[in-house]
């Protein structure tokens, strides 16, 4: 049959990116208590692709992807040389977003549960393999400034922490998620009896937090973590009285020695 892709193309206009999007896909990803664990992806593969190539064939970023066995680092850049090899390219890239599952006990009550975090990996190859791991970590903030004005509580509402980094040793999804529960007035659970959900209200008032506080604190548990080559935060709250969120941002270089 003709390949249509494989024409010589003369309008000499190379492409970035070319290849396929929002691929859901059955994948395992290293736990730290259980080794391994089972979720669902959504996965972006592409191809850096040639001025005089007309296009490449999408079939194949597939069944590349069918051939990992697992997603972390070195099986990213194993795929990433496939996908150079057998679509003619001189870079890949791919995105791996998917949600894991931590094991949650309610503070008081130690009741267990479940709570997902949403993560991505991304990861490029052309000179050399690049990877970024990102992990989004629902937290709770509590306003300093509403709890020093009133006389009664203060307004406090969820929030998102997305801290990225790029790693010289495996760091653990774990271990990440860590950093930005104890950044916050609370973490978030899933199952909370009535015990446990008067400890969380007055934890969380006892430990106000704005956003710039949570962002100070992450970079501070960041620079600690010698495995960090780069960092970068987000801390976004969705607030409850206002009808804007509050966040901040910050990277690797930021703070003063």
């Amino acid at each position: 049959m003709k390949d249509l892709q494989s024409e010589i193309d003369v309008r000499n206009v190379a492409l970035k990116n070319v290849g396929i999007k929002n691929l859901k896909w059955p994948i395992c990803v290293l736990d730290k208590e259980n080794k391994i664990q089972h979720t669902v992806a959504n996965i972006d593969a592409s191809v850096d692709l040639p001025h005089e190539m007309r296009g490449t064939h999408m079939s194949r970023f597939v069944e590349i992807i069918g051939e990992m066995e697992d997603v972390q680092p070195k099986s990213l850049e194993l795929t990433l040389d496939k996908l150079i090899e057998r679509l003619d390219s001189n870079a890949a890239h791919m995105r791996v977003e998917f949600d894991y599952f931590l094991k949650k006990t309610s503070p008081v009550t130690n009741i267990e549960s479940f709570v997902d975090v949403k993560c991505c990996f991304e990861a490029s190859k052309e000179d050399e393999f690049k990877f970024l791991m990102g992990v989004s970590v629902p937290i709770t903030t509590l306003c300093p400034c509403s709890k020093a004005i009133s006389e009664f509580g203060a307004h406090n509402q969820r929030a998102t922490v997305e801290i990225k980094v790029d790693m010289k040793d495996l760091i653990w999804i774990e271990d990440i998620v860590k950093v930005a529960e104890e950044s916050a007035s609370s973490p978030v659970y899933s199952l909370l009896k009535r015990k446990d959900e008067k400890f969380v209200t007055e934890q969380s008032y006892l430990n106000p937090r704005f956003v710039e506080d949570v962002a100070r604190e992450v970079v501070i548990r960041l620079e600690d973590m010698e495995e960090i080559n780069w960092y970068s935060v987000n801390v976004e709250s969705i607030e409850s009285i206002h009808n804007h969120s509050a966040y901040a941002y910050a990277e690797s270089g930021c703070t003063e020695k």
